[in-house]
């Protein structure tokens, strides 16, 4: 696929392609063999030219189904995993870990800022670590320190459903703001620097993160309704917000929150995103394995080069494409890593 494209293929090897969402975890399968299976595995990535992937872990399902359990019985996670989601948070956690420990060199969880830029230089893999949903700490805030400690770089307070510490955009979840418990788990968030991705937050929830004085708010997937309104695309208020506290807004590539099933509905959320919010504030955050469908052909993420190729088709500067492309990711979770 690369070879089709070669400006493409050239920023992908020179540059820092970054990646905010990807739920490969939940799947089960073994990161370090190339798959048929889902959209992400680190040969795939190798071979798009990706260098920072982040994985986010998955503990709970839609509110109105309530499967997850019946989803990790299938994938075959073993009964200790599936025994609650703290269980089912550190499972995942630790099978990262074990994938990159195994990885022959190929990929690392980065533990620091330096470690981090080591291995863009090198053409490692850096794997970034988010939780989906708070309700994975069971409502214990000292939990939150121990997560930054084995690895987790950030967390959404929320995910499909409303959880004892806030709102979620779901339809008809009720746009409920943050509840106490969320506003001491954000302090502690705040506190031992963890950023929190506001990807699935109701609009009063995000608004009362986005009022905290010392969190380091971003969006790790969505689309934006300034192009396409729909229950979860971030405004035009929001995504400025997010630009003036430093954050980060991934574009997401589920083609439902894009308005149009190509790769050209992508750009043009990303096109919007940075006339809003600046060209340092705009990634990929494609939502890889995450039971989407994909704009028409993209496999994978080998495929992500497609999306690249067509910035750059616009006209766009490489500088402006490469910012886009993983540039304005690296900066912000080397920012999120310890020195």
């Amino acid at each position: 696929m690369l070879s089709d494209m070669p400006d493409a293929a050239a920023l992908h090897r020179r540059a820092c392609i970054a990646d905010a969402h990807a739920d490969s975890l939940m799947w089960n399968r073994d990161l370090n063999q190339a798959s048929a299976e889902g959209h992400v595995d680190f040969p795939r990535l190798a071979e798009a030219g990706v260098k920072l992937q982040c994985f986010t872990v998955v503990t709970r399902g839609l509110p109105i189904i309530g499967g997850f359990p019946l989803f990790a019985a299938w994938r075959k996670w073993p009964a200790t995993a599936r025994k609650g989601e703290w269980a089912r948070a550190c499972w995942q956690i630790d099978r990262l870990a074990e994938a990159c420990a195994k990885s022959g060199g190929r990929a690392q969880q980065p533990p620091t800022r330096a470690a981090l830029e080591a291995n863009v230089k090198a053409g490692r893999l850096s794997a970034i670590l988010g939780i989906e949903g708070g309700h994975a700490i069971e409502g214990r805030v000292e939990r939150v320190a121990e997560l930054r400690d084995r690895g987790v770089r950030f967390m959404g307070l929320c995910h499909l459903g409303n959880n004892e510490l806030g709102g979620a955009s779901t339809p008809l979840a009720g746009n409920r703001p943050l509840t106490g418990l969320g506003r001491e788990v954000l302090d502690e968030m705040a506190r031992v620097g963890l950023p929190v991705d506001v990807a699935h937050a109701s609009r009063r929830t995000l608004a009362d993160v986005l009022a905290h004085p010392s969190a380091l708010p971003f969006c790790s997937h969505t689309g934006v309704a300034g192009v396409t309104p729909a229950w979860r695309n971030l405004d035009d208020e929001a995504l400025r917000a997010i630009a003036k506290r430093g954050g980060v807004v991934g574009i997401i590539f589920a083609t439902q929150f894009l308005g149009g099933r190509d790769v050209a509905a992508v750009v043009r959320h990303i096109e919007h995103a940075v006339n809003v919010m600046g060209e340092d504030a705009v990634g990929y955050g494609s939502d890889f394995d995450g039971m989407v469908p994909l704009p028409r052909g993209m496999r994978d993420v080998r495929d992500l080069p497609l999306v690249t190729e067509a910035l750059l088709a616009r006209g766009h500067p490489e500088a402006w494409v490469e910012k886009v492309a993983g540039g304005n990711w690296l900066r912000f979770f080397a920012r999120a890593l310890p020195s």
